[in-house]
């Protein structure tokens, strides 16, 4: 347990400290984290997800048909329970509840998932298969429903703002033939810029510059503002799915999933090429996860200990009962692993999509900090609380 926590734990916690003293002596600016951000969303992890799954094989899902479901609708439900939950006891908007789910909802199974099972449980097939599937729903499932929420939700702000007209304000958004124009941080009328709006860049900068106390949520910078003739319609959710599917994080899982269901498979002499990128995503995204941390007040609130809670008790609790009610009792080894694969720390890519897009930035750099150094309890815990329950059963 003692090497767990050292060869694990406190490197992430050491990396994620530098990242930390990094944002407070001003390391890296805005758009140098910013920039940390993207690499990690759209070239690293998607290149890590990629390998890491097309390696895998239509035996992997069938060799236990039992586990595979518990992991798809056990994960998946869970992360839409947590989803729910945030929306309901702390009223949360679709797209602060969708991060949510994307930190709370979501094991950092990617990162940790070999490094904590394997010195406990050994590198063999059972192993592999259980980080594997719950890789693959983490990643291939959650992660896009997640965007397809953060999309849905600020498309509908853009579409309700667009609508009011009654308080006859003049955004950027009324003005398509200016939208493209302000370059610098001085030439933006921040005050002519409400609440609720989405910005460009631009923008961004001029309100972070000029000491704007709202949070900025950058991914309204994202959408395509050439298509401003339609923003009189709300986009469906079918509409922010495939807007979701579209962004690498979500695009690269799905593609190998595809691959390996139809049976091709990659040449393992093309694996170094995406290994090479894909060793930067664990380092770049604690890091990152660190620069996060120093831009908000971190704080221990009841969202973010509830948050804490979820992650590391409660999912892994519900998913033991599930198992054990599915007849997985008689291979309490392999229970053991599942339990520990989706306890671990929330995913890294979650708060990187929160430091990315600036939704739920502190409460989300909150529980992950809190929930990352709570993991060395949590998971000392189940190891001795596991044999006996299983003894019990």
């Amino acid at each position: 347990m003692f090497t767990i926590i050292k060869n694990d734990i406190i490197p992430i916690l050491i990396i994620m400290i530098l990242g930390y003293v990094c944002g407070k002596f001003h390391v890296f600016d805005d758009d140098q984290r910013q920039g940390l951000n993207k690499l990690v969303l759209n070239i690293a992890l998607p290149a890590a997800l990629f390998i890491s799954i097309v390696k895998a094989t239509r035996k992997i899902f069938a060799k236990d048909i039992v586990l595979t479901l518990i992991s798809i609708v056990g994960v998946t439900g869970l992360f839409m329970l947590s989803y729910y939950l945030d929306k309901v006891m702390f009223h949360r908007t679709t797209q602060e509840a969708a991060v949510c789910a994307l930190i709370a909802g979501s094991p950092t199974i990617g990162f940790l998932g070999f490094a904590v099972l394997d010195p406990i449980y050994g590198n063999n097939v059972s192993t592999n298969l259980i980080i594997g599937i719950v890789s693959i729903v983490v990643n291939a499932i959650t992660i896009p429903i997640g965007l397809a929420l953060i999309n849905h939700g600020q498309a509908k702000i853009r579409a309700k703002v667009a609508k009011s007209k009654s308080k006859n304000t003049t955004t950027q958004l009324d003005q398509p033939d200016k939208i493209k124009k302000p370059e610098l941080a001085r030439d933006v009328d921040v005050k002519s810029i409400p609440d609720e709006v989405p910005i460009t860049d631009a923008e961004a900068k001029a309100l972070r510059e000029k000491g704007a106390k709202r949070e900025i949520d950058l991914i309204r910078a994202e959408y395509e503002y050439t298509k401003l003739e339609e923003k009189d319609k709300t986009p469906s959710v079918w509409d922010s799915v495939i807007n979701a599917i579209k962004q690498p994080v979500a695009a690269a899982p799905l593609i190998a999933v595809i691959l390996v269901l139809i049976g091709i498979h990659i040449p393992n002499s093309w694996a170094p090429t995406f290994d090479l990128i894909a060793k930067a995503n664990s380092g770049v995204a604690v890091l990152a996860a660190g620069l996060a941390l120093s831009t908000v007040k971190f704080s221990i609130d009841k969202e973010a200990l509830w948050n804490t809670f979820f992650r590391l008790f409660l999912t892994p609790a519900i998913i033991v009962a599930a198992a054990y009610l599915c007849g997985m009792g008689s291979d309490p080894n392999q229970i053991s692993m599942l339990c520990l694969a989706v306890g671990l720390p929330p995913a890294f890519s979650g708060i990187i999509i929160s430091s990315r897009y600036n939704i739920y930035v502190k409460e989300g750099a909150s529980s992950v900090a809190i929930s990352t150094v709570g993991f060395a309890v949590s998971c000392i815990f189940w190891i001795w609380a596991l044999p006996l329950i299983a003894h019990i059963l």
